[in-house]
């Protein structure tokens, strides 16, 4: 890091890299607007973390007028007609975690089939999707991505005669045991 404010920084980018990002951020493509902030930047001695922390505040600067990715249903109308459409039956609904830099810990949720195809994915439940989900019941002790996974997996499961399968709610574990028939 250095003494140089961000928005210093952003000054200091060429204008069609500025359009260039600005145009990222209002696509909410977090990841692309950061590496052209940090790619641009880098021989100036623009580092990652100052790079993420420019891209923040174009969100900031750009507020309501950001195109925000959907949040996937939770209902289970909606996640029923999605396995639906799984290339095969569908033998079971699991959980998985998975994590990045942009939404930390989300999970997940897949229908499992009994074809080659594996498995078609029903729902991702990023932290924020959780929240207003779950409403005020809350995540109790669960992260609260976890907690809209299990109960919406749940009554899939219930919804289609399955199994439910989760095999680490209590902890983020990207590597937990998968399912098997």
């Amino acid at each position: 890091m250095t003494d140089i404010t961000t928005g210093e920084w952003w000054e200091l980018l060429p204008a069609g890299i500025r359009e260039q990002a600005d145009g990222y951020v209002l696509q909410d493509a977090h990841l692309q607007a950061v590496r052209v902030v940090f790619e641009a930047g880098r021989s100036r001695g623009l580092g990652l973390i100052d790079a993420q922390r420019v891209v923040h505040d174009r969100y900031l600067h750009h507020g309501d007028r950001i195109a925000r990715t959907p949040d996937s249903p939770l209902d289970v109308d909606s996640l029923a007609a999605r396995a639906a459409g799984a290339p095969g039956r569908v033998v079971a609904i699991e959980a998985l975690w998975d994590g990045d830099t942009v939404h930390d810990w989300f999970v997940a949720l897949v229908a499992v089939t009994a074809d080659s195809a594996g498995e078609q994915p029903l729902a991702t439940i990023y932290r924020s999707t959780a929240v207003r989900y779950l409403g005020d019941e809350g995540p109790g002790p669960l992260h609260p991505s976890a907690a809209a996974a299990d109960r919406a997996g749940r009554a899939l499961a219930a919804h289609l005669l399955v199994p439910f399968h989760f095999a680490s709610p209590d902890t983020p574990d990207d590597e937990a045991p998968r399912w098997r028939p």
